[in-house]
């Protein structure tokens, strides 16, 4: 079955991208670099991101499911094994970060393969009452990778005191999530259509369906919108550590944050999903978290700066999890049905390299925003002056362009859902190919 190697790739490829983020300011000591070169370590895959993802999208609607996900396991294993490479003792000092660098761009080479896939999966195999539980629980899985990096990496690195088991220990799902793929990703799409929409439809020609994607105004809001969101909590993730260390407050404390938002994030998709496909209210349910969102980041912006506030922090955390990132996959589906009958992953696709654009800049604009401090006592960075920095400037900004993205979407997105009216109207028993040649019924195996 594909949805089950797919799940499981999905979780792992994000473990890749937050491996050093938890760890920031022992990463820098380990590799003997500054704390802007490990941020780059996680601002590779938004870069990559910008640049790849058309052509990610593309061979997704294109060459289909089963070779996009393929690839993109063998890319991650490659990666992951470049990055425990370069940290033998046998490298030479100078090439240590650029081997870990090189490691760790393969790794986000391989990414959006699998951000782009819970879509596209859940149009593949599962019915119209089920996709938006599909979608999410595949696009959880990439959260729950997050969350196993939160919680694993500190607890990996003080147990070992050393980056070359971290990595190591990575290393391992990432190179058997490759051999289950390769050998059980067996059919490009399930023998009889899950649904009328996967009959009767064919899909654009890819860059037909970006033309379209963008005279398409609601559409345009929801990517500009919804990609700002997505931005916010790329910085979120990937700075929470270097924003509570100022505080005194530990690596093992930061990480716990990270992953209780996940752990809530993960039950708000499970609920938010059964929710949506009982009553396909995608619009109402994205608009009311967004708010949420907006309001959790704003109070984010407030108490963490403060210092012994374990409590509150993590209450905020779990909230700002619950309604952020649980919107997500709510979202894909919301641009499937405003944009249908356009690709899956080219829809998704746009959506998240507008969130990485974002992301990138945001994080630039962040870490610009931080000031050294003259004095920082509370402090526990294991890199002393130079991650003693003032967050409370960027992380006021940080809620600021999270509210101003919820505004426009509550007030300027409006959309008909185009797929579940042309599935309303659809004849069950007439069967079309995609003209794109990629996932297609005609071609229902590969060889």
């Amino acid at each position: 079955c594909t949805s089950t190697p797919s799940f499981l790739l999905c979780s792992i490829s994000p473990q890749a991208w937050l491996t050093f983020a938890p760890v920031a300011d022992q990463t820098a000591q380990y590799l003997r670099v500054s704390l802007n070169l490990v941020n780059w370590l996680s601002l590779v895959y938004i870069v990559v991101a910008v640049f790849f993802s058309l052509i990610t999208t593309w061979v997704l609607d294109t060459l289909g499911l089963r070779f996009s996900l393929i690839m993109g396991s063998w890319l991650n294993m490659l990666g992951a094994i470049l990055r425990v490479i370069g940290m033998l003792s046998c490298i030479p000092e100078r090439a240590i970060f650029p081997m870990v660098m090189g490691g760790q761009t393969l790794c986000a080479f391989a990414q959006p393969f699998f951000i782009f896939a819970p879509t596209k999966l859940a149009a593949l195999w599962f019915p119209d009452h089920q996709r938006a539980t599909a979608n999410m629980m595949a696009s959880m899985a990439n959260t729950v990778g997050l969350l196993l990096a939160n919680i694993f990496s500190p607890m990996i690195l003080s147990y070992t005191n050393t980056l070359f088991m971290l990595l190591l220990i990575y290393a391992i799902p990432a190179t058997i999530a490759c051999f289950l793929a390769t050998v059980g990703i067996r059919e490009r799409v399930p023998p009889t259509p899950p649904s009328a929409s996967m009959v009767t439809s064919s899909s654009e020609p890819f860059l037909q369906g970006v033309k379209l994607l963008l005279t398409n105004k609601a559409y345009v809001f929801l990517l500009v919108c919804f990609g700002s969101g997505i931005g916010v909590f790329t910085c979120f993730s990937t700075l929470l550590e270097q924003i509570l260390c100022v505080k005194g407050y530990t690596n093992d404390f930061a990480g716990l944050c990270g992953a209780v938002a996940i752990v809530f994030g993960v039950l708000g998709a499970f609920l938010l999903g059964l929710y949506v496909d009982k009553t396909k209210k995608f619009t109402e349910v994205t608009k009311i978290n967004m708010c949420l969102t907006s309001l959790g980041c704003s109070v984010f912006a407030v108490v963490s700066q403060l210092s012994e506030q374990k409590f509150i922090i993590g209450a905020v955390c779990a909230w700002f999890g619950f309604f952020g990132y649980s919107v997500y996959p709510i979202a894909m589906e919301l641009g499937v049905e405003c944009s249908y009958p356009v690709g899956e992953a080219t829809s998704s696709g746009l959506i998240f390299v507008s969130g990485q654009i974002q992301a990138a800049l945001y994080l630039l604009l962040l870490q610009a925003l931080a000031k050294p401090m003259a004095e920082s006592p509370l402090s526990v960075c294991a890199t002393g002056t130079d991650a003693n920095l003032s967050w409370t400037v960027p992380v006021l900004v940080m809620a600021g362009l999270c509210t101003l993205g919820t505004c426009c979407f509550v007030g300027f997105f409006h959309t008909d859902y185009r797929r579940l009216r042309a599935e309303a109207t659809a004849s069950p028993n007439r069967v079309t190919n995609q003209s794109t040649g990629g996932d297609t019924w005609a071609n229902s195996t590969d060889a």
